[in-house]
């Protein structure tokens, strides 16, 4: 296999495994509903709350992400930080978790920050979200743990009933998703296992997951981290509002269904399309909303906020291009 062919099957493989996913869960769906919900349903003014929200996350993730260049001698400025932000998000959507890689770039050129300092503290980032997202599920799953326990049985992921788990369709689905992230794995380690740069890139890891012990003010380190997984729960909860068949499912449904959804984007396909949609229309399902209902909100939601990514990513890359020629 050319090298060419390789890159080109590394980009199309989210794409199409979201494609699989997407049609497997919508095959049967009426498209047609689709304008009537958004002429007349959507209240958007919870949409456009959701919306700021969801602009805020980002926010709050590049003034931490600049706490954390600090104590490595990096001092990029904070407008910059949340710009590389922007980009990062809309960088995943063309090939998942390029985002991690392109927010580097994106200082190198603007602050001229050391790329693989830069990319330690961001293994740091995601070794604490990763924290906060399983004290964030333990405690949803304590509180609905009957709704998880539904959630197992009906989508074939009970562990004793073996035979159910391998005739369900959604295990199939389960199965490519998980199959698309240890191809990009093997791919991403491929990449930068190359000998000549392996030690200088690990050292500069190093020093930027070491970096988070020397930050300046943890609290308000702390209080960046929690506002950052708030925004993005309101970023998500908020939506329920939105549409008059979720409004009253409540904050734990809101909670359980973030969490899914969560675990869902890990899957690399663009903006977690296809996977997301599985988890939060099986869960909201679990929650006495239809079937048409929630495929109808999970198709409107994850639109809008992949176009706010996309909207973001724009204004990230125009303003880092005007703020360096000036």
């Amino acid at each position: 296999m050319t090298k060419r062919l390789k890159k080109t099957f590394q980009a199309l493989l989210p794409i199409v495994l979201g494609v699989f996913v997407l049609y497997f869960v919508y095959r049967d769906y009426d498209f047609s509903r689709i304008g009537q919900v958004l002429m007349h349903e959507v209240v958007w003014s919870w949409m456009a709350l959701s919306l700021l929200f969801g602009v805020l996350s980002h926010v709050f993730r590049g003034l931490r992400w600049e706490q954390t260049l600090q104590p490595l001698g990096e001092h990029p400025k904070k407008t910059n930080c949340i710009d590389a932000i922007f980009i990062s998000y809309a960088a995943n959507l063309i090939i998942p978790r390029m985002g991690e890689l392109s927010r580097c770039g994106v200082l190198n050129k603007t602050d001229g920050v050391n790329f693989s300092k830069a990319l330690g503290t961001v293994v740091t980032e995601r070794i604490i979200d990763g924290i906060c997202i399983l004290i964030i599920t333990a405690i949803t799953f304590l509180l609905q743990m009957p709704v998880f326990m539904r959630f197992f049985n009906e989508t074939g992921t009970k562990i004793p009933s073996f035979a159910h788990l391998v005739t369900t369709p959604w295990f199939y689905v389960s199965l490519f998703s998980v199959l698309g992230a240890v191809i990009l794995l093997y791919y991403i380690i491929k990449v930068f296992g190359l000998p000549r740069k392996i030690k200088a890139l690990l050292l500069g890891i190093w020093k930027g997951i070491m970096s988070v012990r020397q930050v300046a003010n943890p609290p308000l380190f702390t209080l960046y981290t929690i506002l950052i997984w708030l925004s993005y729960l309101l970023h998500f909860y908020f939506t329920f509002y939105c549409f008059d068949f979720s409004a009253d499912l409540g904050l734990l449904a809101g909670l359980v269904m973030f969490v899914g959804g969560t675990f869902a984007v890990i899957v690399p396909t663009p903006n977690g399309a296809g996977p997301w949609h599985f988890a939060v229309i099986t869960m909201m399902m679990l929650y006495g909303v239809s079937n048409a209902d929630a495929a109808t909100f999970a198709l409107i939601v994850h639109t809008i906020q992949t176009l706010l990514v996309i909207a973001l990513g724009i204004w990230g890359w125009l303003h880092t291009c005007l703020t360096s020629q000036s």
